[in-house]
Formats: structure tokens, C-alpha cells, sequence
């Protein structure tokens, strides 16, 4: 029914769904878990607690996904890109485990100092996770070492000033979603206090994004190519100072999902921005999708599978926001 080359596009497509979905809602929980690092007060940061607890599990399903889906659906990048970047992921996976059993199990503890040291081991495990997953995208980004289908490369050629830089610029991005989001999901001091976060962290991620562009445009000249498109170049600036407006403006309106949704749109924005500047790699410098592919056959049920687990994964998260829906009022800790 499709074409070779389309099952690849559309393999392609199923993978970054996935890898989008999980940023999109895994990054707000995370900022979350890092901005109860800076908030002195143990009943606004048990209401934070609350406010992601009944959703953090479900949003990583998107995680598991991309990774099964990589390795079923692009076999060589997998191949590639696991020895180069063993250290990041392995490290973000205990990070991972390390921060959900603070956040199930801090409600258990019987001591005020207990509870804030659970709380900031939740703190400082978003914190590891996010600059271990901006690590690997700046990995990515500047390229891995290959040759005949294996990493090439040393272990520690992803600990480099651009990929941290990336860590960097994720960290901000995600405490940037899970400020807006306090402000969706509470009120009171918390809210306030998260409005003004809110807007401090728009103002320094879209700087932070500028830079990330242009030293991007360094790194290859088909980076370079595609970044200083005149098309690029004359909206760029248009949509960082329009973006910028409404976020502002949707504090004043009653719509207090709004600024999250704005935010999540840069995200997705970014993310599409990456993808049109990288394609057709998918590891850079060399490998192609169609190079890293598996068969046709493999990819097709593959891809009838991610049919069948997409619609149930979203079903599930829409369900969970819905039922958990509301304000989360501070309560003693």
C-alpha cells in the first residue's frame, strides 16, 4: 500500500511523536521536581508533589516508547547511538528511579527533615534527568563518530560545551512548563509565586533558544544552510517577539492554561525546527533514516503496533488529566 520510502517517513514520524509526546508532558513534572529545589515552604512543596503525582508515570510511557520504537524501527541508529552514549542515558535512567520513589514515597516519611531531603533528592533527580536528556540531544545534534553501522568514538565524546550548554537550555525550558504549570494547577501564594517564575523563565528560554540557533548554525554547513534561510531569518525574530506578547497578555485573561499551552507550542515549535534542520540524518553527520532502517516488513508492523498503543497511551494520559483535574490547595505537609 506504501511505498519503501514512505513506511520510512512515516517510522520516522511515529519515533518523534513519541520523543515529542514525552517532552512535552514528562518536561512539566520534571520542572516541577526541580522548582520544589527553590521553595522554602513544605506545604506548597506537598502541593506541588500532589499537583504531578498522579501523572508522572503516565507520561514517561512515552519514553519506553521512543526507546523500543528506535530500536525496532532505525536499528543501526540504535546501534550507533547506545555505546556513544552510555553514560547520560544510564545516568538519567537511576535518575529517573531515584526520583519517582522520592516523589510515591515522601508522604511516608515521619520527620519534617525527612520529607525535605526526599524532596531534595526529587529536586536534584529531575535536575540530573533534564541535563542528561539536553546531553544527548546536544550529542545528537553535533554529531556521533560511526563507521560501517558502529560507534566509532569515545565514551566521552557527547561531555562537550554545546552539549551541556543543551542541558542547560532544557533545564530552563522545563522549569519554564512546570512554573506554568503550578499556575494552571494552584492558587494562592504558590500561584502568584509561579506567575512570576513563569515569566521570568519565558523571557530567559527564548534567549537561551536565540544562542542555541546560531551556535548550531556552526556546526555544519548544512545546519548553517537551512538556520540562515531567509525565511528563517525574517520570522524568527517576528515570532519570539509575538510569542512573547501573548505569553505576557494570557496571564490577564481566565484562561489559566493558556500560558502552558504557549509554551508548549515553542517546544514543539523548536522541535520541528530541529527536525527540518537535521533531516534526512538521523544521527548525524552521515547516517541516513534510510540507511539506519530495518526491512519493510519490520517497520510495517511496527508501525501497526505504535497504531494500536498511540491512541491507548493518549486515551490514558487525557483520562488522568481529567480525573485529576482541578486546583491543588496547599494542605499541612
Amino acid at each position: 500500500m506504501f511505498s519503501d520510502d514512505w513506511i520510512i517517513l512515516l517510522s520516522a514520524a511515529a519515533l518523534a511523536f513519541s520523543v515529542l509526546s514525552y517532552v512535552l508532558l514528562d518536561g512539566s513534572d520534571l520542572g516541577v521536581g526541580m522548582l520544589m529545589g527553590i521553595t522554602g515552604c513544605a506545604r506548597q512543596r506537598r502541593a506541588m508533589a500532589l499537583s504531578i503525582l498522579p501523572i508522572w508515570d503516565a507520561n514517561e510511557t512515552w519514553l519506553v516508547l521512543g526507546g523500543g520504537g528506535l530500536l525496532a524501527l532505525f536499528p543501526t541508529a540504535y546501534a550507533i547511538l547506545l555505546p556513544a552514549l552510555y553514560m547520560p542515558f544510564i545516568v538519567m535512567l537511576l535518575a529517573l528511579l531515584v526520583r519517582a520513589m522520592a516523589l510515591e514515597f515522601r508522604d511516608q516519611a515521619s520527620s519534617k527533615g525527612t520529607k525535605r531531603a526526599i524532596d531534595a533528592v526529587l529536586s536534584c533527580g529531575s535536575l540530573i534527568v533534564g541535563v542528561c536528556q539536553g546531553a544527548v540531544l546536544g550529542a545528537l545534534v553535533q554529531g556521533i563518530a560511526s563507521k560501517n553501522g558502529q560507534f566509532s568514538g569515545s565514551g566521552l565524546d557527547w561531555l562537550s560545551a554545546f552539549s551541556l550548554y543543551c542541558g542547560a537550555v532544557l533545564v530552563v525550558g522545563y522549569c519554564w512548563l512546570g512554573a506554568c504549570w503550578l499556575y494552571w494547577r494552584t492558587e494562592g501564594e504558590l500561584q502568584i509565586r509561579a506567575k512570576k517564575l513563569a515569566k521570568a523563565l519565558s523571557v530567559t528560554t527564548l534567549l537561551l533558544l536565540a544562542i542555541l540557533a546560531v551556535w548550531t548554525s556552526g556546526l555544519a554547513t548544512q545546519y548553517a544552510e537551512r538556520l540562515s534561510n531567509l525565511l528563517f531569518m525574517s520570522l524568527a525574530p517576528v515570532t519570539m517577539v509575538v510569542v512573547s506578547v501573548a505569553f505576557f497578555k494570557s496571564f490577564r485573561t481566565r484562561l489559566q492554561f493558556l500560558p502552558l499551552f504557549i509554551a508548549l507550542g515553542v517546544f514543539i515549535a523548536g522541535f520541528a525546527l530541529m527536525t527540518a534542520t537535521l533531516y534526512p540524518l538521523i544521527l548525524p553527520p552521515y547516517l541516513t533514516l534510510q540507511a539506519a532502517a530495518s526491512g519493510p516488513s519490520s517497520q510495517g508492523f511496527m508501525l501497526i503496533g505504535f497504531a494500536l498503543l498511540m491512541p491507548v497511551t493518549l486515551f490514558y494520559n487525557t483520562y488522568g488529566f481529567r480525573v485529576f483535574s482541578g486546583k491543588i490547595r496547599p494542605v499541612e505537609n
